[in-house]
């Protein structure tokens, strides 16, 4: 399947949108492909989106490594090959281990996780399957993360599911063609794997 969406220019944009093209180029990798590209065929959502995004990005109270940590759960939930081919290199420049990675990409319990990973694996891994957190969980990541932390996390484990299913809808694949990172798994078995 292609993608379904023709890759936007930035000169076929109206001109009351290029300024948010120019905010869009100034952080994202994918320049304006990746989510941007769908996102764009709504102007005003766009901006909303790249507002959080942004701020879920570049401005949360989370740790950058556990904030890569959490997008790579939602791509590997998800099967989002554009999300974990998007956040694999940068998760890498953050300090998540590649045991780590290679763990999840493989839809397997990461065996290496450090403390603070393993609360939040686990956190995003109940909120996003069972749409809920024990109180024991959630007291635990309070009290290493913050109270703002949680909710940050929280916020971004949601905002990435969007992403994902944006992602997913629109069929976006991996720029020049190139293989996906993933396997194509079923989410039935995706959550028996990862709730072992």
């Amino acid at each position: 399947m292609g993608e379904r969406l023709r890759q936007l220019g930035y000169q076929e944009l109206p001109a009351s949108v290029r300024p948010l093209a120019d905010d869009i180029l100034k952080v994202s990798s994918a320049g304006l492909g990746g989510p941007y590209n769908a996102l764009l065929r709504s102007p005003d959502m766009a901006r909303r989106c790249f507002e959080l995004l942004d701020y879920l990005r570049f401005r949360t109270s989370v740790d950058k490594r556990l904030n890569e940590l959490a997008i790579l759960i939602q791509a590997r939930l998800s099967n989002a090959q554009y999300e974990w081919w998007a956040h694999e290199p940068i998760a890498r420049r953050a300090g998540l281990s590649e045991a780590v990675m290679a763990d999840l990409r493989d839809c397997r319990r990461p065996a290496s996780l450090q403390e603070d990973e393993q609360l939040v694996f686990d956190f995003c891994l109940q909120l996003s399957l069972n749409h809920r957190v024990p109180d024991d969980l959630w007291n635990a990541l309070v009290a290493c993360l913050g109270e703002q932390a949680a909710v940050d996390l929280t916020v971004l484990s949601g905002t990435y599911v969007m992403v994902s299913m944006l992602l997913n809808a629109t069929a976006v694949g991996i720029p020049g063609g190139g293989p996906p990172p993933l396997q194509e798994l079923d989410p039935l078995v995706i959550r028996q794997r990862l709730l072992a």
